[in-house]
């Protein structure tokens, strides 16, 4: 896989990563966009953790 994917899999895990800590900052966190976030999150370490 080309570093320049590897790399846009990484920034899109940041993105993720700093919007599940928002959304867990939050007096009332959404439950069920946390798990997609989660979800989605780990799909894509799975997918970079692949291309190596």
């Amino acid at each position: 896989m080309e570093s320049s994917h590897i790399s846009a899999l990484q920034v899109k895990h940041a993105g993720l990563e700093r919007r599940i800590s928002e959304e867990r900052a939050r007096p009332s966190p959404d439950s069920l966009l946390l798990r997609q976030l989660k979800r989605d999150k780990l799909r894509i370490k799975e997918e970079i953790s692949q291309a190596h």
